[in-house]
């Protein structure tokens, strides 16, 4: 083997001299200073627009709603809490509001939950023919506008001629029809199903992203243990769906806080306050001229809104519940 020579030792060195300055970064081609502000470039319109149109008129919101806006005052005076007062004032129809708006809640959560999971269940493990025109028959009333929707069952229910009561009398069963949306202890009731049978197709496609999304290593595991199907169910696909059940628990959370068309479409909140919801109240106290008492109402839910959002985020996606 020849020695290495002077100009071969000279190579090697000016080799790895290379090699460190590209492991350093040394010798690439300088960054313009104005390459990083591309970024803030493309961002900044988006940015602006969202705090013109969203932000800032939010803030004033809350402040406005701390003083006597009306549309009848030519002077805005500093009220204090006084109008934060009004919406708890017993017997009120804002506490009314409040507690149908409450029950809306709870009730198209749980329902939208439970058919929507049945439903993803029985397209992902039972009905294995024809499954994805299932899917989209299900999901075809979440592309339907809201307004459609409500106009349409809205003829659907009406008392004498709507198609639910003329069938239930055809079928000599017209002792069951009702005024589905005339009578005070069935109109909300029947809202809530009507925005059932919307919006269960939208959640039933996330939780079937959710249960195809789950290894089948664990059910085939669970099956050589000899774990019934029940027990799989409990023991494996609930737990693997608990981000699943957060994501869907907010987005119905804050669908149902806010809903307005559904109801506005169907009753307007009638008859009387039966089916009147926080944002069916707010609008009527802006068609008054209640500013004041509309901007109260809605900065106390945008903060019950952010509040319930944390906490369900939290309780079903801590870590214990991930591993």
């Amino acid at each position: 083997m020849n020695p290495p020579t002077a100009s071969t030792s000279a190579t090697v060195r000016a080799v790895r001299r290379a090699g460190a300055r590209g492991r350093l970064g040394w010798g690439r081609r300088a960054r313009k200073p104005q390459d990083s502000y591309y970024p803030t470039w493309f961002a900044g319109g988006a940015l602006a627009l969202y705090l013109l149109l969203v932000l800032l008129p939010g803030l004033l919101g809350i402040g406005l709603a701390f003083t006597n806006w009306t549309a009848y005052t030519t002077k805005l005076h500093w009220t204090g809490v006084a109008n934060f007062h009004a919406l708890f004032a017993p017997h009120s129809f804002f506490v009314i509001a409040m507690e149908n708006t409450l029950l809306f809640t709870v009730a198209t959560v749980v329902l939208k939950t439970v058919i929507a999971l049945g439903l993803a269940v029985l397209l992902t493990s039972g009905l294995k023919r024809l499954a994805s025109l299932y899917r989209a028959i299900i999901f075809l009333p979440n592309l339907l506008p809201y307004v459609a929707v409500g106009i349409v069952f809205k003829s659907l229910l009406d008392p004498t001629t709507g198609l639910v009561n003329s069938t239930l009398r055809t079928l000599a069963l017209g002792g069951l029809a009702r005024n589905w949306l005339g009578d005070i202890h069935l109109a909300l009731w029947s809202v809530i199903g009507v925005d059932t049978w919307k919006g269960v197709g939208y959640i039933m496609v996330i939780m079937i992203a959710g249960l195809l999304g789950i290894p089948r290593e664990l059910y085939e595991s669970a099956s050589c243990d000899g774990a019934s199907g029940w027990q799989s169910f409990r023991y494996i696909t609930l737990p693997m769906l608990k981000p699943v059940f957060a994501v869907t628990t907010v987005i119905n959370l804050v669908y149902a806080l806010r809903v307005f068309d559904i109801v506005y479409v169907l009753t307007s909140g009638g008859p009387g306050y039966a089916t009147a919801t926080v944002y069916t109240t707010i609008f009527s106290q802006v068609g008054l001229g209640q500013y004041g008492v509309a901007t109260a109402f809605s900065s106390l839910f945008l903060i019950v809104m952010l509040a319930l959002s944390f906490v369900v985020i939290r309780v079903l996606h801590r870590p214990e519940l991930q591993s």
